[in-house]
């Protein structure tokens, strides 16, 4: 991580996304070593069982909301550095989405995975696919139901990189 001669690399207060003065910058990446990067996130929206049904039967009235929203959390994942300032645009070997919903419980499960190789992760991308994906859903069901809520997005794990691996469970 580099920086103008003589500056820390980790800038104010030993934080690598400030510089000495303490302003937000991007960090430099360009001397860290390039390896397979992977990250799997989650994200988890609340209907009701009826909606869930409809969902799960293709039912709903603005379409297949399934499909819609994996499509939107794959294009929403692609343009995380355009979304998030202090993200490195990415080339991404790897951007997916699957959808599993239960009905009984009206849960609407997302999880997205994002891989490439390269000096830096790719858990926003996954985090923001996994996001976008569930906005996409809400999106599609509001009309249906005013309740449905995003109950959760998490990063459940990630591997590449000097840290190595890591799982939430």
């Amino acid at each position: 991580m580099n920086g103008p001669p003589g500056e820390d690399p980790r800038g104010a207060g030993g934080l690598t996304h400030l510089d000495t003065t303490g302003r937000a910058r991007m960090v430099d990446v360009g001397d860290k070593p390039t390896s397979d990067r992977r990250a799997v996130a989650r994200a988890v929206v609340r209907v009701s069982p009826e909606t869930a049904a409809l969902v799960a039967a293709g039912d709903a009235p603005k379409g297949d909301v399934l499909s819609v929203a994996r499509i939107a959390g794959i294009q929403g994942g692609k343009r995380t550095s355009e979304l998030i300032p202090l993200c490195h645009p990415l080339s991404l070997s790897f951007l997916g989405v699957e959808a599993s919903i239960d009905v009984d419980a009206g849960e609407i499960t997302l999880i997205a995975e994002a891989r490439t190789t390269g000096p830096t992760g790719v858990e926003m991308e996954a985090l923001t696919a996994a996001s976008v994906a569930a906005l996409t859903v809400y999106d599609m069901v509001k009309g249906i139901q005013r309740g449905a809520e995003i109950a959760s997005v998490a990063l459940e794990s990630k591997s590449g990189g000097r840290s190595g691996e890591w799982n939430r469970s």
